[in-house]
């Protein structure tokens, strides 16, 4: 039984996210970005052979691409608002559905889990809180703005799974993405830079902050250097040396982080 609240990174980026959280003897997976037999290796890797629950932020394929193969092979309930249910329903993905509306709390095994609405090009796309008794992780990825709302809801948690999805001078120059794609990346249904990232990190610090985890980098618009960088500042302003900080990667696990 883990005695504590605990999470690790299964892979973040933009070719796909998972993360679990884990406290006494529930374990959840936020998002399944990655292959099913992905999501399974990895998940072992970390010594959880059972997952109780999948919580979805949104429909988009980085986060739910291994949800129909992996919904073969294993009957775990999936959690989604109503309207990202529904979109995912129409593209085949049958299971186990609990809908809710964004804003909404339940409770999974030993884990309540509060839902809040944020800024992104999806149907209805949510961050969320998981707690136990006495610690909390905030979880929030893809999204362009921060608004007073997400502020609020991250205010005291223990742990923080944030995106920082580019650097703004590294995807002014870049010669890839045409401007179109520039401008929705950057646009308030987007994604968070360094410094809207650090920004939202600034005005929810506190002596209790023990984890930041940052993902969704993107491979050629950021580097971890620059994007712990501009946190370290943050923390280093707030006198919080103490809080850990790394950079989640693509290719395989980290964690875990004890809360």
């Amino acid at each position: 039984m883990i005695r504590a609240v605990r999470f690790a990174i299964l892979g973040s980026g933009s070719s796909g996210n998972a993360t679990l959280a884990q406290y006494a003897q529930t374990t959840l997976l936020i998002d399944a970005g990655l292959s099913a037999r992905q999501l399974v290796a990895r998940a072992r890797q970390l010594g959880s052979e059972v997952i109780d629950g999948i919580l979805i932020t949104h429909e988009h394929g980085d986060h739910v691409k291994g949800l129909k193969t992996l919904l073969k092979q294993y009957d775990i309930p999936l959690y989604a608002t109503t309207a990202t249910a529904h979109v995912l329903r129409q593209s085949g993905i049958n299971g186990r559905w609990h809908t809710f509306e964004a804003g909404q709390d339940f409770t999974i095994g030993s884990m309540r889990v509060e839902s809040f609405s944020i800024l992104h090009d999806a149907v209805d796309p949510v961050g969320y809180v998981v707690r136990s008794a006495e610690k909390s992780l905030g979880f929030i990825s893809d999204l362009g703005h921060v608004t007073h709302s997400v502020t609020q809801r991250l205010q005291g948690m223990n742990g923080l799974y944030l995106e920082a999805n580019y650097d703004e001078e590294l995807l002014d120059a870049d010669t890839k993405r045409p401007w179109s794609i520039k401008q929705r990346i950057s646009s308030r249904h987007g994604h968070l830079s360094n410094r809207q990232a650090a920004d939202l990190l600034d005005s929810i610090t506190h002596s209790d902050l023990r984890h930041v985890v940052l993902g969704h980098l993107s491979s050629d618009c950021n580097c971890r250097d620059i994007a712990t960088h501009t946190m370290r500042e943050v923390l280093q302003k707030k006198g919080l040396m103490d809080v850990s900080l790394c950079c989640a990667t693509q290719d395989e696990p980290c964690g875990w982080w004890l809360l």
